[in-house]
């Protein structure tokens, strides 16, 4: 096996944090009960409007 340089072992160990990231949030946002609530909440925070009477 040949030698790793540090900087290719930072590269996959952001990786694998990123990943792991990725599935911990996706776990989370599946089976989490806010999942509703929080999408519609994120939804309405992208889509500010102050026009909006539903908010």
């Amino acid at each position: 096996m040949p030698q790793m340089s540090p900087s290719w072992w930072l590269i996959l160990f952001l990786f694998f944090i990123k990943s792991f990231y990725m599935i911990l949030s996706t776990i989370y946002f599946k089976w989490s009960p806010f999942n509703n609530y929080t999408n519609k909440l994120i939804y309405k925070l992208k889509n500010f409007n102050f026009n909006d009477k539903n908010f």
